[in-house]
């Protein structure tokens, strides 16, 4: 099946979009006494609030650790959002980047949805302006458009569906199956992949995670023969060189799954090392090893870590309790029309559970579905 690759303008000399920008100010780091005294003092305004912490599996194990105590959420973006939305606080604290935070606004419109860094962002997400995108839509409208939840939410608003990536092989399978073409953003990854894997027509939009795009096959092989027995565990918005030699692909929570089930010893991980910090957790007596990425040096721009959620820190969750700091909103029209294709994909999954992975009944408490 061809694919046609729609070129993103701001690409740099690479060919990579949006690793311009990908600086990122992270704060500085709080000392022992300070963070647990930031910590308490979150604890209690979290209580006094009426506010819950939802993070992602990739932000600071600091902040993960918290959302749990305080009877929050550690997940994926999607779970994130809908743990939100079931939740009775009236004031949602996200801790990630701003799509997620979106996300949950959509969702739960009557809810305060803050977050600890406005300006934590996703290159996934600026790769992909509105307005190009549109232009990319209106060029082909014989299309179904299917996007990443990892866009904006005004991208959303141009969408028929919404997916993730632990439903997005069945949802454009059952698509293709309806005898539709599909147009898909953002990640062209994991866009190759499901196109692969399903056989689809598909259009896709040229975008990357600057994470998981600097994963690198040749280094990954080499890995792989020092480590014999490791298990290798792979994001799909991974390049197909390092999703070939995968023994697990998935979603956070489905490498998460492969990690706490597993029996083998040692695990190479490609994806944000941020999920570690729960992978550790979770299988304390298993060895987990980074995937290899450029370095520090050459093209690298985050090094296995997303220099947007790195952003999150504890003194931006208590700057949000305190001052009402970091508040996403998202307009009408574009929260109705963006809710429409999110909506589809939750009705779709309700209908057919088995296309999204569960964890095992009574298996790990906050493990995310999507």
């Amino acid at each position: 099946m061809e694919s046609v690759i729609y070129d993103y303008t701001r690409q740099d000399a690479q060919g990579a979009s949006c690793t311009a920008h990908a600086w990122a100010k992270v704060p500085e780091p709080l000392s022992p006494a300070e963070r647990e005294t930031t910590r308490e003092r979150i604890r209690q305004l979290l209580a006094e609030r009426d506010a819950v912490l939802i993070a992602h599996y990739y932000v600071d194990g600091d902040i993960q650790d918290l959302a749990l105590e305080t009877g929050g959420c550690v997940s994926d973006s999607l779970e994130m959002a809908r743990f939100g939305r079931d939740h009775t606080a009236r004031t949602l604290i996200v801790a990630g980047v701003r799509f997620m935070g979106e996300t949950a606004k959509i969702l739960s419109p009557d809810k305060t949805v803050l977050m600890p860094d406005l300006d934590a962002t996703c290159s996934l997400d600026l790769g992909c302006p509105p307005d190009e995108f549109a232009a990319f839509c209106d060029a082909h409208p014989d299309r179904k458009v299917v996007v990443y939840a990892n866009t904006s939410a005004a991208v959303k608003a141009r969408a028929d569906w919404m997916v993730t990536s632990s439903c997005a092989l069945a949802i454009v399978r059952h698509l293709k199956e309806q005898g539709h073409k599909i147009l898909w953003a953002p990640d062209r990854h994991l866009g190759r992949y499901i196109q692969e894997e399903t056989g689809a027509d598909m259009l896709l939009w040229n975008g990357a995670c600057i994470v998981h795009d600097e994963f690198k096959g040749v280094e990954l092989e080499l890995l792989r023969k020092e480590h014999p027995n490791a298990q290798v565990l792979v994001h799909p918005e991974s390049p197909r060189s390092v999703v070939e030699q995968a023994d697990v692909v998935g979603s956070t929570s489905q490498l998460l799954k492969a990690v706490v089930e597993g029996k083998a010893p040692e695990y190479i991980v490609a994806t944000d090392n941020g999920i570690l910090h729960r992978m550790r957790q979770l299988a304390p007596g298993k060895t987990l090893i980074e995937a290899p990425t450029a370095g520090s040096g050459a093209t690298c721009k985050s090094c296995a870590h997303c220099p947007w959620m790195a952003m999150n820190a504890l003194q931006g969750v208590l700057a949000c309790l305190e001052g009402g700091t970091g508040e996403i909103t998202v307009p009408e029209p574009v929260r109705s029309q963006a809710l429409g294709c999110i909506d589809r994909m939750l009705d779709f999954v309700a209908r057919n559970p088995s296309a999204i992975a569960q964890p095992q009944q009574g298996f790990v408490r906050h493990l995310g579905a999507a």
